[in-house]
């Protein structure tokens, strides 16, 4: 069975975004950015909150020419990954793209069935409804060496108690951490 990932950048303080909702204290350094494109492309699906759905738009439609060689691999792999965006104030998303509005443990349980490579969740309040529908299967957090003191948590506040463990770790030239964990 394919399983359900959630990976975001995360600050110290277990932030994904600043109180003000910026991400500029997090963009990825060269070697971060390659290992970020080969995770996605080692996905069949991504699940996207309408927020993340908005901020990602920028790889559909940027201008590939402007793009050096490590960028343009990634906006390949992403436009033609299939997407999901998970919505209730969205009316329409673009290609490859399929909108649903309800019943989230439904649609995850029928993708997971599905033959294929693992599932990407991104967005906090989306992997939040899916945490506390006890549905992720690994964490993959990129801690950045800032604290932020505020903002959204990579966790939600409430959650059901889960027994996971650490099953990767990387350090990146830039200090990020990669931590990996699964579901035991």
């Amino acid at each position: 069975m394919r399983k359900l990932i959630y990976a975001m950048t995360v600050s110290l303080d277990g932030y994904i975004n600043a109180p003000d909702g910026g991400i500029n204290w997090s963009p990825p350094d060269d070697e971060l950015f390659r290992f970020h494109t080969k995770r996605v492309e080692n996905t069949d699906v991504q699940l996207l909150g309408r927020r993340l759905y908005e901020t990602m738009l920028y790889w559909e439609t940027v201008d590939v020419g402007s793009l050096d060689a490590d960028h343009l691999k990634f906006a390949t792999i992403w436009k033609a990954l299939p997407k999901i965006v998970i919505s209730t104030t969205l009316e329409s998303v673009g290609s490859n793209c399929r909108l649903v509005k309800n019943d989230l443990a439904e649609e995850i349980s029928k993708l997971k069935k599905q033959p294929g490579k693992d599932i990407a969740v991104g967005g906090a309040q989306l992997a939040h409804a899916c945490m506390k529908l006890n549905l992720i299967d690994e964490w993959h957090m990129f801690v950045c060496p800032v604290l932020l003191g505020g903002g959204t948590r990579y966790f939600p506040d409430q959650y059901e108690t889960s027994k996971i463990e650490l099953v990767e770790t990387k350090t990146f030239g830039n200090r990020v951490v990669h931590l990996r964990y699964r579901r035991t």
